[in-house]
């Protein structure tokens, strides 16, 4: 963590309390513009590139868009997976952690909406036994119409999943907020913490690049070590390398 820029001053202290008391927290416009530009327009040339392949490496979600194994596809996603003060939020739920995944989320056009779930499907655990974290690099505004990201603060510390308390998850729940911020913006969140995806009933772009951690001692969503590409291990600092287990 030292290698990577991760100190113990990095968190402020709102910050900290919306992670451990909502479960989450949004940082607006946390990515320059250029940055955002050039990342939609590498991952709208995967699309392109990989076609029906687009997403196979973790999985293909009906009425979406993905691209998956991100960390083998450039060195432009790397700050996604090793930014200091990400690493530092992941630090402060997981303790020792790893990236699970790395992959990219596009609803289409009148698609997208999901069941309110949580990350882990071992069990719900007992607050400060957290095993998954979970962040949202927004790519373009998460509006109220686009299939912006629905998540429900608290939840992560009630001991219980969505489909245990709701005789319908896909439906909306009364304590539920809706992501609204701006392309740049980084979310970070509590991997237990309800959330899921809403419609895009704009048909307008609501792309976000998900890197997924999980406790050290957990299997990855993604074997980073069988996937890795002798290229991207060159290129990779040993730190980097350790925060994929590789």
């Amino acid at each position: 963590m030292d290698d990577l820029g991760v100190t113990g001053d990095l968190l402020d202290h709102e910050t900290v309390r919306q992670l451990d008391e909502n479960g989450f927290v949004i940082l607006p416009r946390f990515l320059p513009s250029h940055q955002v530009q050039a990342l939609r327009a590498r991952l709208a040339a995967l699309l392109v590139e990989e076609g029906e392949r687009a997403g196979t490496e973790v999985n293909k979600e009906p009425g979406t868009m993905r691209v998956s194994d991100l960390v083998n596809k450039g060195k432009i996603f790397e700050t996604c997976f090793t930014h200091p003060l990400l690493l530092a939020g992941v630090r402060h739920i997981l303790g020792e952690f790893k990236l699970s995944s790395l992959s990219s989320r596009l609803p289409v056009a009148r698609e997208g909406n999901q069941p309110l779930h949580a990350d882990w499907q071992g069990g719900a655990p007992r607050p400060g036994d957290y095993q998954v974290f979970n962040s949202l690099w927004l790519l373009d505004d998460f509006r109220n119409d686009n299939g912006a990201t629905r998540v429900v603060p608290g939840s992560h510390l009630w001991g219980h999943a969505p489909a245990d308390a709701m005789a319908d998850p896909t439906a909306p729940h009364p304590a539920e907020k809706l992501i609204l911020a701006p392309a740049g913006s980084l979310v970070m969140f509590n991997g237990h913490l309800w959330h899921g995806g809403t419609r895009n009933r704009s048909g307008e772009p609501r792309q976000a690049l998900h890197a997924y951690f999980t406790h050290r001692s957990n299997a990855q969503q993604l074997d980073q070590a069988t996937f890795a590409r002798p290229e991207t291990l060159a290129r990779l600092s040993l730190a980097a390398r350790f925060i994929l287990d590789v």
